[in-house]
């Protein structure tokens, strides 16, 4: 056995005993690049998506829900930054991952590409956008590798609160007005579909949808704990009881419970438009790039100045030594 197979049989040693990897452990480069495309994702998906809700922030119906919502928006900015330091771990800078996503060569989630209409899609996107995110994130907390891991844990608690949020602010709504209610019942039945397509194609053939190209293998890896499908069924089997104290009605006619599978039984979203949005096709993907790029330009002032002032830094502690 030479070295490189000791290395590999070393890692998936690491892997079958359920470990962690840590940077500086030997890994495959297939699985550290693997890494960087789905954390530079997550990230990605944290900081285009402040932009939605960021879209309600002044015109939020109370000085109390502008607070809430301006904590959540700073919350998912933090979640870019812990996100982008642990894809660091891996070998890649900042600046690499975001001229990636400002030229589009890596992507962020499809569900950002939606319009926020009203305000209670700000109350739908917590609770069907987050709540999905805490299905897909909650395994992540025991991903192989250490780093994602660890940001995952608190991640994972924030995105939780949010969920809560949002399925409050939903509830003031469906216990208020005619108008109100039907403004939620409006808001869920363009979010549900959207929602279920965050978690991926499917990870079996049909439908005439494309089969998830990375499940199988970041499952081997122990990157991903579950099948895109699998998460999706949780999603729906979580929701749907929520959605009934809420007073909504879930936007699927064939939507039932099954006894025999003990799960419900659902209509799928349509995979066409999935990939066209992904593809950059969908309502606003051209508006969310735009105005991250030149958000990041007219931050470089302040880049320019940090900079300045940790050489600064440097050369008084160099001195001083």
């Amino acid at each position: 056995m030479d070295g490189s197979d000791e290395q590999e049989a070393a890692f998936y040693a690491i892997i079958d005993a359920d470990g962690r990897i840590e940077p500086r452990d030997d890994m495959p480069e297939a699985y550290r690049r693997s890494l960087v495309r789905q954390i530079a994702q997550h990230a990605h998906s944290e900081i285009i998506g402040m932009q939605p809700e960021g879209n309600w922030i002044s015109r939020a119906p109370s000085l109390r829900r502008k607070a809430i919502l301006l904590a959540k928006v700073q919350d998912e900015a933090g979640h870019g930054l812990y996100l982008y330091a642990a894809a660091e771990t891996l070998g890649v800078s900042r600046d690499e991952l975001l001229d990636k996503l400002h030229t589009r060569r890596q992507k962020y989630s499809s569900i950002f590409n939606y319009p926020t209409l009203t305000w209670a899609d700000v109350g739908a996107i917590g609770w069907l956008v987050d709540g999905a995110a805490i299905t897909n994130q909650i395994p992540l907390t025991r991903c192989s590798y250490g780093p994602y891991a660890r940001a995952m844990v608190r991640i994972c608690k924030e995105e939780s609160f949010h969920q809560r949020q949002g399925f409050e602010a939903l509830l003031a709504l469906t216990r208020g007005t005619p108008e109100q209610k039907a403004m939620a019942q409006d808001a869920l039945n363009r979010w549900w579909y959207p929602s279920l397509a965050m978690f991926g194609p499917p990870d079996t053939e049909g439908g005439g949808a494309k089969r998830s190209t990375h499940t199988e293998q970041s499952m081997r890896w122990g990157i991903k704990r579950f099948s895109n499908d699998e998460l999706r069924q949780r999603f729906v089997d979580m929701t749907v009881p929520q959605a009934d104290v809420l007073g909504l009605r879930m936007p699927d006619p064939d939507l039932r419970w099954n006894d025999e599978r003990g799960h419900y039984d659902f209509t799928p979203p349509d995979w066409d438009e999935l990939f066209a949005v992904i593809n950059g096709d969908g309502p606003c993907n051209a508006q969310r790039i735009e105005h991250r790029v030149s958000a990041h330009h007219e931050g470089q002032w302040v880049r320019d100045a940090a900079s300045a002032y940790a050489a600064k830094r440097q050369r008084h502690l160099e001195g001083v030594a």
